[in-house]
């Protein structure tokens, strides 16, 4: 069955299907514009992978992201059929998508729907802003081109719209105004801006402050009895007002009662407490002590005598506030200070019921300069065109989206639905990161890792034998971790800490180096050596061993016999140690051991040189194939069977792929993927070596003269001795 809404029933709709049957499996082949448009009703389970990520393949980003419709960073099988089907339905002949072309012919696109012709006259309209209206098609190039010129208009079809969208500076600042007061909302571009509901909402709070402002001046006498300078001296009036009640209740209330008078004013216990700092007016512990002196009925100084720490408010309210309503005084009485109160009450009350608070800020000078010119409809007509280019932004979506599809999607098909690209070799696929050389030999199977630990358990799977890279570039920050298959060869010197270079798909290098190895055969050559390997590698760490416990042994003495020899230098006599006595039967039981052993060992040997000698001539090579298999056949035949098993598909799946089927990667395509070092054709080649190790010619005669003496007994013993 097929996905519900995306495969119908899972049949092919009376189009057949051709396959081809590489990798071990059968592969759908795309080769027409019937197959891209049949290609919704293919059976899931025929595709060679179900998703793959978004990130991380050699492939357009910005296209990938275009077919990955829910955002989630990776594409499935309903997704890439929604995007054949798309781009189909907008071609005369779908299978222009076959050609990968990166431009789109005009007369190309169905003019016969209305999102084709619709999409057809954008492309027309981009054209002909880029100066190019008599090109016959458009690229992906005229499209991201058409963005940017979009973009430099600062309108984006969102209603929003950032100050600096306005060409007249004085718009822009009024803008900048309205958002410091209404706030603003994020455009496409990122950046902040006004929308319709903001600009109105600012309006209505100005036109509210407007009103309110008119109120107070329809009652100007009582509600601005300074005129103009009411504002300002009320703020000086608010600055000081608590603290001078203060000081008038404190000293009222020392009027009621001699005796108050100490205990209201601040202690010498308080004063001594802040002796110890640093004293300045703005010493913030002063601001908790009263105004000036506390004693029954006394004016409150406007100059002398005063708070350090109020002084500077007290000398401003007397000129703001006291010498205007009451002239110049040196003392401010209680009746005077509520004569001040009073005439102010009305100014308070009027402030209290503030209109437009959110725009208070701005002042009543600058709000109404905002009412009163052309900024309402500037603003209001800059977002109404921003949200006019609504359609040929949608349209230029299509444009750019049709224009990457044309060129990008079928190659995705030859690398999604089937491997094409891969197996055929045509081109790199879109998971082949690049080429690693290394140990005298090129692999281009190569993926990019995230996490190689967390990969390779994984990709183990894949029977692959696996090295990871860490690749870094020069003078570059930037840095990369690989996974190259090695799939020809041996593994004698792929060992961790070896250094090679990694050459990405455009051909940049990366310097690269081994970190970690997943063994697997790498081939049936390297199987058939391998025992032997492992016997002369044994044989050599015992030698090895042996020269060693020698050296040891040999050092020990000598160090032993120095010690003794500047001991009797120095007159000090070594402890005489007492000689073993000799064991006869120790030592005779010693040499029959050897004994026997070495005939054990001869006795083998004649064994097996008899019966070797004992076959007919041409038994001879039978002979020696048999004891070759038995030595190396079964390392062969398990390394045959784990190459039969090698496969694509965890290698990709460790890396974000769902591989729908067993990709196999056997020996002759294996060997493809990695290319060992050869001379090319016809090259000349000098075998004189001026560093070439001597060669002893009387070692070659020995050794020929001894093999003659050896075969001449051999042929004797064979047909002349027996005979007698």
């Amino acid at each position: 069955m097929g996905i519900p809404g995306i495969f119908g029933n899972g049949t092919n709709g009376g189009h057949v299907f051709r396959f081809f049957r590489v990798g071990g499996f059968d592969q759908v082949l795309l080769e027409s514009g019937e197959d891209l448009a049949n290609l919704d009703k293919l059976d899931p389970k025929l595709w060679v992978a179900l998703a793959c990520p978004v990130k991380g393949l050699e492939f357009d980003e910005k296209t990938l992201s275009l077919i990955d419709s829910d955002g989630d960073g990776r594409i499935r099988v309903p997704e890439v059929a929604a995007a054949v089907k798309w781009a189909v339905s907008l071609l005369k002949n779908p299978g222009d998508l076959t050609r990968g072309a990166g431009e789109i012919l005009l007369s190309a696109v169905r003019d016969d729907t209305p999102e084709g012709a619709k999409l057809l006259e954008s492309a027309r309209e981009i054209l002909k802003n880029l100066e190019k209206p008599d090109s016959p098609h458009i690229t992906v190039e005229d499209a991201e081109n058409a963005w940017a010129a979009l973009d430099r208009t600062r309108l984006n079809v969102d209603g929003i719209v950032p100050p600096d969208a306005a060409r007249d500076p004085a718009v822009e600042a009024a803008m900048r105004d309205i958002m410091d007061c209404v706030g603003s909302e994020t455009d496409m571009s990122g950046e902040p801006g006004l929308s319709q509901e903001l600009v109105e909402r600012f309006f209505e709070e100005a036109a509210a402050h407007e009103a309110w402002w008119k109120l107070g001046e329809a009652d100007a006498e009582r509600v601005f009895p300074l005129g103009e300078e009411t504002e300002r001296a009320f703020e000086a009036f608010s600055a000081v007002r608590v603290k001078i009640t203060d000081y008038f209740t404190r000293s009222r209330l020392a009027a009621c009662d001699e005796r108050a008078a100490a205990a209201l004013g601040r202690s010498e216990a308080d004063y001594a407490a802040v002796a110890g700092f640093d004293l300045a007016e703005s010493f913030e512990e002063l601001a908790r002590f009263p105004l000036a002196r506390i004693a029954a009925d006394r004016p409150l100084p406007l100059s002398a005598g005063l708070n350090p720490y109020f002084a500077e408010a007290v000398r401003d309210f007397a000129a703001r506030v006291v010498t205007p309503l009451l002239g110049e005084l040196s003392g401010l009485s209680y009746e005077n200070w509520r004569f001040i109160v009073d005439r102010f009450a009305a100014h308070e009350a009027w402030r209290a019921e503030t209109g437009g608070p959110a725009v208070a800020k701005l002042g009543r000078a600058r709000v109404r300069e905002i009412l009163d010119g052309p900024f309402r409809g500037e603003i209001l007509s800059l977002i109404e065109s921003d949200r006019a280019l609504s359609g040929a932004y949608e349209s230029l979506h299509d444009v750019e989206r049709l224009a990457r599809y044309h060129r990008d999607l079928f190659r995705l098909l030859l690398n999604f639905v089937s491997f094409s690209d891969f197996y055929t070799k045509r081109r790199p696929a879109v998971f082949q990161a690049g080429t690693l050389y290394l140990d005298g030999r090129s692999m281009d199977l190569c993926v990019r890792v995230d996490d190689p630990a967390k990969h390779a358990s994984l990709a183990g799977l894949s029977r692959v034998y696996l090295l990871y890279c860490d690749c870094a570039r020069k003078g570059s920050e930037e840095r990369m971790t690989i996974a190259a298959a090695v799939t020809d060869g041996d593994a004698d010197q792929l060992l961790p800490g070896r250094n090679g270079v990694f050459y990405d798909r455009l051909g940049q290098d990366w310097d690269a180096t081994v970190t970690k190895i997943v063994e697997h055969p790498i081939s049936i050559r390297q199987a058939f050596s391998a025992p032997y390997k492992r016997l002369a590698r044994m044989m050599s760490e015992q030698v090895e061993k042996f020269a060693a416990g020698k050296e040891k042994a040999v050092h020990d003495s000598s160090a032993a016999a120095v010690s003794s020899a500047g001991d009797k230098a120095g007159g000090a006599k070594p402890p005489a140690k007492a000689a073993p006595p000799f064991d006869a039967g120790r030592f005779a039981g010693i040499f029959a051991a050897i004994g026997l052993a070495l005939g054990a060992i001869g006795t083998a040997v004649a064994s097996v040189v008899t019966g070797f000698m004992a076959l007919k001539w041409y038994k001879i090579p039978f002979a020696i194939a048999g004891i070759l298999l038995v030595v190396s056949g079964p390392s062969m035949l398990l390394a045959w069977l784990k190459l039969r098993q090698r496969t694509l598909g965890p290698l990709l799946d460790a890396s974000g792929w769902a591989v729908n089927t067993r990709a196999r990667i056997n020996i002759p395509f294996g060997r493809s993927l990695t290319s060992m070092r050869k001379l090319p054709p016809g090259a000349a080649r000098l075998l004189t070596d001026p560093y070439a190790e001597k060669r002893h010619t009387w070692a070659y005669w020995l050794a020929g003269l001894l093999g003659l003496v050896t075969g001449a007994a051999l042929v004797y013993w064979r047909f002349f001795a027996k005979a007698h």
